[in-house]
């Protein structure tokens, strides 16, 4: 987000991405790849337009930039970690996450968000397909965070070992029930599962574009949709392999032209219109070649 946008809209993500992954057998969790992902980079994108983000671990080469932290002590455990980010937070509203959220979207950040601003809890939570409460997957009013935060550092000396259910216990909530974006990889059968349901025919094509974006570090939302129409123009009107080297070429249209979706989308419209004057040419002239097979002395089947 720009410094632009008004106050209202803007927010701060933190994302906790330490602890110590033992169902996973101490395996790199943030780091474990989801559709040629790493899983903390599938989160951060899904949070891209906060003012701020903040992961709580040991730094790390990420997709996107964000800003370090890390709870004092190392392993202090979750409402430690937290604490540490929400210190370096400044707007009115906060995006807790954790780093293990295969399929948490854009369009999820925004309805928690939205759930946030137009009601007067401090909070708004996902629940998953049990209807357990997940904390790390919620919005919340930075203010109320921070005041008990305050209270469970003077009750209980600090924070270090403290569960998250004694953080939210003191915060009035809301909750919104997903299984899909609140499911979270403890054990390395969630990874196969996640792994599976981005390649099922409903998903993969939008994993697939997500996944090249972050690859070649491409922050661009087009209409793929529009691109598909032209690669199967290109296909049928001109030749198969024209399809990939047409979308290329409307790709690199667009960049030197500096443009944004737009650019796009104008580039496309001009290549499928070019397609559609190469296939009817094509229907022409197969016209013009029946017509004269079928004149007297014509070269059709009945000819000679």
């Amino acid at each position: 987000m720009t410094s632009n946008e008004p106050p209202d809209t803007a927010y701060d993500a933190v994302v906790l991405a330490g602890g110590g992954a033992r169902r996973l057998g101490g395996a790199d969790k943030p780091g474990v790849r989801v559709g040629g992902r790493a899983l903390l980079d599938r989160v951060l994108g899904a949070c891209a337009d906060a003012r701020t983000t903040v992961v709580v671990a040991a730094p790390r080469p990420t997709a996107r930039p964000v800003r370090w932290a890390r709870e004092d002590p190392p392993g202090a455990g979750p409402v430690a970690a937290l604490d540490a980010g929400v210190r370096h937070t400044a707007a009115d509203d906060v995006l807790v996450l954790s780093a293990d959220l295969p399929f948490l979207a854009a369009d999820t950040v925004r309805r928690l968000l939205t759930a946030l601003r137009a009601g007067g809890a401090e909070g708004v939570l996902l629940t998953d397909a049990d209807g357990r409460d997940q904390p790390l997957v919620a919005a919340y009013r930075t203010a109320a965070l921070r005041r008990e935060l305050a209270v469970l550092t003077t009750d209980h000396g600090g924070l270090t070992g403290l569960p998250l259910r004694r953080l939210t216990a003191g915060l009035d909530l809301t909750r919104v029930p997903d299984p899909v974006a609140s499911f979270d990889c403890d054990t390395w059968d969630d990874i196969a599962t996640a792994r599976a349901r981005i390649r099922e025919h409903g998903h993969v094509l939008d994993e697939w574009i997500s996944a090249v974006k972050d690859e070649l570090g491409i922050d661009l939302e087009v209409d793929t949709g529009v691109l598909l129409d032209l690669a199967r123009d290109a296909a049928h009107g001109v030749a198969r392999p024209a399809a990939p080297l047409t979308t290329f070429l409307v790709g690199y249209a667009a960049a030197q032209a500096q443009g944004g979706p737009e650019a796009v989308a104008e580039a496309a419209r001009k290549a499928a219109a070019l397609a559609l004057r190469w296939a009817q040419e094509a229907e022409q002239d197969a016209a013009a070649q029946q017509d004269k097979a079928a004149e007297p002395g014509g070269s059709g089947p009945d000819a000679g």
